[in-house]
């Protein structure tokens, strides 16, 4: 997946007036924060060049996980949300995904940190459509603010997983009431990412909400107590990603965890692949999350069609045969 070229040319221009080293400092602290602090409430960007290290090293596999999420849950519903409140928006990666899939007539950010908001409201204004031109930026603390209006897609990621668990339940309510299509909450793919999108999970569906994906069966998570379950998207790496990251790879491959609810019921996947798949010499093994629970498929060269969907498929797909 490519970052779009007009918002990485207006973020690498936003940038070229730092100085790389003080980037890369940057860059490499705000790791640690968000590998240590995350979760304890704790504010973890609050100047203009944390903000900018973040937009450099984080919005593009941000942009790619968000994109991926939402083309897989908008395939699961008939909705077509014409508004968006991002939520926690950061410097706008959601909103920047949600326009190439929707042509939205209104769109309001809410964010706490006012760096993170200067710099998305100038992104937006260099490089976004006029849906994101005309965006309505709010300061808004999902902990203790109203969220002050409602939208038809609501679209929360990497940011409830920055709260304790009360306040991230408390939260996610917010977010659910103020959806009036579909709520979609995306967090890092990691277990303890999984483990709190699973707790809201369950909180959102006694509440009424209907999963559109990525899951098949609207009941219990039938994945066991220490799995977990995580997707992959693979984004372009620029010079300066690479530079900054101290990478050499020219991609990065972005692990996150996803869950779309909406007020209607949707038609989710028969199966979803959730491991990538195993291949062998004249078989390909699948396991699959289905509406009955966890199963494995073995697909072998015989079954022809089957074992060709088999070998270009990735994890995160569909799976209906």
């Amino acid at each position: 997946m490519e970052f779009p070229s007009d918002l990485r040319y207006a973020l690498e221009q936003t940038l070229s007036g730092l100085k790389q080293n003080t980037l890369t400092v940057q860059a490499q602290a705000l790791s640690e924060r968000y590998r240590f602090q995350t979760g304890t409430g704790r504010r973890l960007l609050t100047e203009d060049i944390q903000a900018a290290a973040y937009a450099a090293v984080r919005m593009p596999a941000t942009f790619g996980a968000i994109c991926k999420a939402l083309e897989v849950s908008l395939a699961c519903t008939e909705i077509s949300p014409s508004s968006l409140l991002d939520a926690g928006a950061g410097t706008g990666a959601a909103c920047f995904s949600a326009v190439q899939f929707l042509s939205l007539n209104q769109v309001t950010c809410l964010e706490r940190e006012d760096a993170m908001s200067k710099l998305g409201r100038h992104l937006m204004q260099q490089a976004g459509p006029e849906s994101l031109k005309q965006a309505v930026w709010k300061s808004c603390d999902l902990v203790k603010d109203p969220v002050p209006h409602s939208a038809d897609l609501v679209i929360a990621s990497y940011v409830l997983g920055e709260m304790g668990s009360q306040e991230r339940e408390a939260a996610a309510k917010k977010l659910w009431n103020a959806a009036d299509q579909m709520l979609l909450l995306i967090e890092p793919g990691t277990p303890v990412g999984f483990a709190q999108l699973n707790e809201l999970r369950s909180l959102l569906l006694a509440e009424g909400a209907y999963l559109a994906a990525p899951c098949p069966t609207q009941g219990t998570c039938p994945i066991a107590k220490g799995d977990w379950c995580h997707f992959t998207c693979r984004i372009a790496r620029s010079k300066l990603h690479r530079q900054l990251k101290g990478a050499d790879a020219p991609y990065e491959d972005e692990k996150f965890c996803y869950l779309a609810l909406v007020k209607k019921p949707a038609h989710p996947a028969i199966a979803r692949i959730r491991r990538h798949p195993k291949i062998e010499p004249g078989k390909i093994t699948l396991e699959l999350c289905t509406k009955n629970g966890l199963e494995q498929a073995i697909i072998r060269k015989r079954d022809g069609a089957a074992f060709k969907k088999a070998r270009k498929s990735n994890c995160g797909d569909e799976w209906t045969e």
